[in-house]
């Protein structure tokens, strides 16, 4: 999403806009804001929004291998949860200036991102623990601090959507605990699940933080709440015990508590995968936008049908 030119903004807005923002309030859609911040904003939700919809993908394709009952009711509404924050975030989204239709079409055409550990297979049950414990717990440490950020209309939304997402890691602990528990074999499988896994959610956050002006900017306008680093400590140390209490092994022969310095020292991901990634091809990028961009061109009809309504009405 390459931010477009525009004329310079009003020096008097601009300067009340920041006043507004350092005094700790919230702007509204219609209020004036800065082309950056509109340009921003709009990156981070469409993206945010772009990941709900992609990420229902992985857990979708356990509906109907779920193990029991009880499980496949849970996955179901889990993906329509996934599903629903989509459709929430786009009609946040499209307040910024950007129709909810176009945002699809860049998606479905590979023009815009969604979140890396989507571009990822699911290969077996466990896959779907860590999913929800591990991406899902990366993803409550952004989506969580954001609760807090200068653009009213996300905040707002996102204390649904954490609600939720909370919800959906509390089901996945479930499921990790009794995989764990259970037999060597379904140890084992979490096991395997955890060492494929462990990369891409690190990958997650982004690179460690640069400073730089653009960095400045977000933080100082409230766009972004906390650094990449600030995140990614704060997923480790509340997951990692998660996973070093029942027995299993973190697979990170670097990963350490710095007791001094109060942080976790880790071994440095591979930065060129992840570029990779983001770039659409990962593992399964291909293969999920053709499943969406099938879906999309199935129910052309109820699109259809849907604006004739709105046009007779």
């Amino acid at each position: 999403m390459t931010q477009p030119q525009a004329a310079p903004d009003n020096p008097e807005k601009l300067a009340s806009f920041e006043a507004e923002i350092a005094s700790g309030g919230r702007i509204e859609a219609g209020q004036w804001m800065p082309e950056q911040y509109r340009f921003e904003c709009l990156r981070l939700i469409q993206m945010h929004a772009n990941s709900e919809l992609m990420g229902a993908l992985p857990e979708r394709e356990w509906i109907p291998r779920a193990p029991t009952l009880a499980r496949k009711m849970a996955l179901v509404a889990k993906v329509q949860d996934e599903v629903g924050h989509a459709q929430l975030l786009y009609r946040v989204a499209e307040d910024l200036g950007k129709p909810r239709s176009r945002m699809i079409e860049d998606l479905l055409a590979g023009r815009s991102k969604f979140h890396n550990v989507f571009h990822y297979p699911a290969d077996t049950w466990a896959d779907v623990a860590v999913i929800q414990v591990f991406v899902d717990g990366a993803a409550m440490q952004t989506q969580g601090a954001l609760r807090s950020c200068s653009y009213a209309p996300y905040a707002r939304v996102l204390k649904r959507i954490c609600y939720e997402e909370d919800f959906h890691i509390r089901l996945g602990i479930d499921v990790h605990k009794s995989l764990a528990d259970g037999t060597p074999r379904q140890r084992a499988m979490l096991q395997d699940a955890i060492d494929r896994w462990w990369q891409p959610i690190m990958h997650f956050f982004g690179p460690r933080d640069q400073v730089s002006p653009h960095l400045e900017t977000m933080m100082r306008w409230r766009i972004k709440v906390k650094t990449n680093d600030e995140l990614r400590q704060q997923f480790l140390r509340q997951f990692v015990p998660l996973i070093t209490d029942y027995g299993l092994r973190v697979p990170d022969p670097k990963l350490k508590w710095n007791e001094t310095e109060q942080r976790y020292e880790y071994g440095e991901p591979d930065w060129e995968e992840f570029k990779r990634v983001i770039r659409g091809e990962g593992p399964k990028t291909a293969a999920r936008l053709q499943l969406r961009n099938d879906y999309w061109r199935r129910h052309q009809w109820v699109r259809e049908a849907m604006d004739s309504w709105r046009v007779a009405a």
